[in-house]
């Protein structure tokens, strides 16, 4: 119930200019990545396998809308279909996505000014991030998705806010996500991955429906109980709520550490291996045939999921270390085309992948509280060794922030696999004006009314 005091209490006087600037870096960040994201599989056959009526809520990617639920879930499918949304440290995982996705919809469904909806967007970030730090790293350590198991709160969190929902409300939509709340780390690299983003958004605005409509649930202690939410899910001595509460808004998780925004189609674990690999490439003018031997290290806990020398699909590739540093290696880059069709099958990556290994790094080469950074050394058949490292990937954090134009160039070719070039400059004009819209509707119209072959 504390925390849904919170939710309530968060006000108009949280949301300052910064706050206000990340929230749009956030939003144009998700609308790009759903927009390039509703043409892939996951999101076509999610929607496929749906019984879709017509409703009030737009499928991005397509001018058709359809209810608010269904929304949610295929909207949120693409807004992961490429590994290409955003991340947050404490969460240990993708915050925008789900709450977008519910959001999104939701507005679409009930209307709102774009103040509201920044509000709404901020308290449910708010909540799955400070949710992250009562429950990590033992929560993601133990195979849980985060930005599924976490992101359900979120979502439900922003929506019972769209929704003025009043405390007992809003405790209620938690409790009942508290039972929705899935997805195991087990499912990486096959479409269940975006599906479970798409699940809890679209679940994260049942419950906060649900809780409108008087519907009841344990909302005294579902976290607490010994058989509730945190001892479930982490077990007994592996979480700490009040270090939760005692950080809640101070600062916001939006603004600290922050939104971190990817320059790459693929698993956020690999990138600072990404970043250093892609230095090496600048300045040394790396060529493949020369390599002898290359080796990488990343956070032990990100290893995990991530060492795969053989990766057999194309969804597979994305957590796939040795696959992402062998792209940046021959192609000096590493972007969306590289993980379509049977890229991965590519003689000449199949060819470097048995020279690659890597290992979790030590104290030695990065501080213990480090658990982002990166580091690459190749070796030349000639003896020459090159090493290169980073601390953390270039937008992790607010502090170290993807520069706008980089952004915006993101967001722009995202949204060209959609989108003419001035609907979507319309549509980022747009998101910068958030704040001035009385109607948030307005932005659905603009994407749906400006889709190009459809």
């Amino acid at each position: 119930m504390e925390l849904a005091n919170r939710i309530v209490a968060l006000d108009a006087n949280a949301i300052d200019s910064e706050v206000l600037h990340w929230a749009k870096v956030g939003l144009l960040d998700t609308l790009g990545v759903t927009l390039a994201g509703s043409r892939e599989d996951a999101a076509r056959l999610a929607a496929q396998a749906l019984d879709l009526a017509q409703g009030p809520s737009l499928l991005l990617g397509s001018s058709r809308r359809v209810g608010a639920l269904d929304a949610a879930l295929v909207n949120g499918c693409a807004s992961h279909a490429l590994d290409f949304d955003d991340c947050n440290n404490t969460m240990g995982g993708h915050p925008s996505a789900p709450i977008l996705s519910a959001l999104l919809a939701l507005a679409d469904a009930r209307g709102c000014s774009g103040a509201q909806f920044v509000l709404a967007y901020v308290a449910g970030f708010e909540v799955a991030c400070k949710m992250g730090l009562a429950v990590n790293f033992h929560h993601y350590q133990k195979g849980w998705h985060p930005t599924a198991t976490l992101g359900v709160f979120g979502a439900a969190a922003a929506c019972a806010k769209l929704m003025a929902l009043d405390a007992q409300g809003t405790a209620t939509a938690l409790a009942l996500a508290a039972s929705f709340a899935s997805g195991i780390k087990s499912n990486f690299g096959t479409m269940t991955k975006p599906l479970h983003v798409g699940h809890c958004a679209r679940n994260g605005l049942l419950a906060a429906r649900l809780a409108a409509t008087g519907f009841t649930a344990n909302t005294r202690n579902v976290f607490e109980h010994e058989q509730g939410f945190l001892d479930v899910f982490n077990g007994p001595g592996t979480y700490d709520v009040a270090r939760a509460l005692a950080s809640w808004a101070a600062p916001l998780d939006i603004l600290a550490p922050g939104i971190a925004i990817k320059q790459y189609p693929c698993c956020g674990s690999t990138h600072p291996a990404i970043d250093a690999m892609l230095a090496l490439v600048r300045d040394k003018a790396l060529r493949s045939y020369d390599v002898l031997r290359v080796q990488a290290w990343i956070h032990r806990r990100r290893l995990q999921h991530t060492n795969r020398p053989l990766p057999g699909s194309a969804l597979d590739a994305k957590f796939s270390l040795q696959y992402v540093l062998a792209r940046a290696l021959l192609d000096g880059q590493v972007s969306v085309t590289q993980f379509e069709g049977n890229a991965h099958e590519d003689a000449r990556v199949r060819e470097l992948l048995p020279r690659i290994e890597v290992a979790p790094y030590d104290e030695t080469q990065f501080d213990a509280a480090n658990h982002f950074g990166g580091a690459v050394r190749v070796t030349l058949r000639d003896g020459t060794v090159h090493e290169a490292s980073v601390q953390q990937a270039l937008g992790r954090t607010s502090a170290h922030p993807l520069p706008m134009a980089l952004l915006q160039a993101k967001f722009a070719l995202c949204a060209s696999t959609v989108l003419r070039d001035d609907a979507a400059a319309a549509v980022a004009g747009l998101v910068e004006r958030i704040e001035q819209q009385a109607d948030l509707r307005q932005l659905s119209q603009l994407l749906a009314s400006t889709q190009s072959g459809n």
